[in-house]
């Protein structure tokens, strides 16, 4: 699974909804999912976790019109990563994040996978 790592508090402004789209100073041609990582600094609570996973369905140039998803202004050279689908984890993972689009490890892919299967349930 690729992994982003996002600063405190726009990783949990996301998660809970208030912020669709993450800037970056750079593109990426990837889409699909993504889990989201809160970075370890500024010590935010969940710091070094993926909080939520969500879906990247876009990348372009940031506009004005970008402003309030992004809950940041525009400025040249901005890219907006357009986030949808965000499902947050009830129990966020630690993670070492790293800079730019990277991949989980097996076992950290794992534990936030088991968290975003639904459970089966039992026939009566």
């Amino acid at each position: 699974m690729k992994a982003l790592s996002i600063k405190q508090p726009w990783a949990n402004m996301i998660a809970s909804g208030e912020k669709t789209i993450e800037t970056r100073m750079y593109s990426t041609a990837y889409r699909g999912e993504l889990a989201l990582c809160s970075s370890a600094l500024p010590r935010i609570a969940p710091a070094g976790c993926v909080v939520a996973v969500a879906t990247l369905i876009d990348c372009r140039p940031m506009t004005h019109a970008d402003e309030d998803a992004a809950q940041c202004q525009s400025e040249p050279g901005r890219w907006s990563w357009v986030l949808a689908a965000v499902r947050v984890l009830p129990r966020p993972v630690p993670v070492t994040g790293r800079l730019r689009v990277f991949t989980l490890d097996a076992e950290t892919e794992r534990l936030v996978r088991a968290q975003l299967t639904p459970r089966a349930v039992a026939a009566a």
